[in-house]
């Protein structure tokens, strides 16, 4: 039976702490440590708080995955807002369009073993992450 967990991000802050607790659990039934829960409910968080901020309108999808022996967690969080113009710059330390850290598609990214990222100007922002039980 595949596992699979959908928050749908509809211009509600509180939208991003439901993606939060659905990535908890779902990292917990998996088997995953505290440490490793910890890292895949942050980079939720990022992601959902992404989609909140500068999208309105979005989904964010985590399923279990397995990969030969490997078992693990796969979040893919989906917009329909602007898009990232330059996706390069966006994932540079410090760059942010929002006054914030500018840690949030950069640290996703370091918290988590697998990170892809596919944007269109105007049509929207796909980002996929993986982190796998070690």
């Amino acid at each position: 039976m595949e596992k699979i967990k959908e928050a749908n991000m509809n211009s509600n802050s509180e939208d991003v702490v439901a993606a939060r607790q659905l990535a908890r659990k779902m990292a917990e039934e998996l088997g995953f440590g505290l440490a490793d829960q910890t890292r895949i409910t942050a980079a939720v968080s990022e992601l959902s708080r992404n989609i909140y901020l500068y999208a309105g309108k979005g989904r964010v999808v985590i399923k279990a995955i397995s990969q030969s022996t490997k078992k693990g967690i796969e979040v893919v969080a989906e917009d329909k807002g602007p898009g990232i113009p330059d996706i390069d710059l966006a994932m540079q330390d410090g760059y942010s369009t929002s006054n914030s850290l500018g840690q949030g598609l950069p640290g996703t990214k370091r918290l988590m073993d697998e990170f892809e990222i596919k944007s269109q100007v105007g049509a929207g922002t796909t980002v996929t992450i993986r982190k796998w039980l070690t």
